[in-house]
């Protein structure tokens, strides 16, 4: 699906508020409620919309520690570490890289002994580093950068 400017425009405006009603979001780039449902049926359908979600302070649930991890693999088959890291809650994004290391984690957990804990069962498929967060500088939802 190619994507023009409205599509842009109504996936930004949902990424502020996935919650809007498609009426409002009309209004505001001049459609109707229906022709916006109609593009919002369309985006979802062709996967460009994955699907909605909510955005919660992690500090008052109690997730007060951010850590990065690299991971070393021990070996050349990584579907047990892949398997491993979707069963895991506490962590929130894994990706393949070039360069340092083979995956780079990104955790949240409540305390250091819930770290210390995730990183000792890591044990069992690499060697890790790790960067403890100090404090987040920023966050952007990639639509707002367009």
């Amino acid at each position: 699906m190619e994507l023009d400017n409205i599509d842009f425009q109504i996936l930004r405006l949902l990424s502020e508020n996935s919650r809007i009603q498609w009426k409002d979001l009309g209004q505001q780039i001049h459609m109707t409620g229906q022709a916006v449902g109609n593009r919002i049926k369309k985006l979802e359908e062709s996967g460009v919309i994955k699907a909605y979600t909510l955005l919660v302070d992690e500090m008052k649930l109690g997730l007060t520690y951010t850590a990065f991890v690299i991971i070393y693999m021990k070996t050349a088959n990584h579907d047990s570490f892949i398997r491993f890291v979707h069963d895991r809650n506490e962590v929130l994004e894994v990706h393949r890289v070039s360069g340092e290391g083979c995956y780079h984690l990104k955790i949240k957990v409540r305390s250091q002994e819930e770290v210390n804990l995730f990183l000792n069962q890591l044990l069992e498929y690499g060697n890790y580093s790790i960067h403890l967060s100090i404090q987040e500088v920023k966050q952007q939802n990639p639509l707002t950068a367009t």
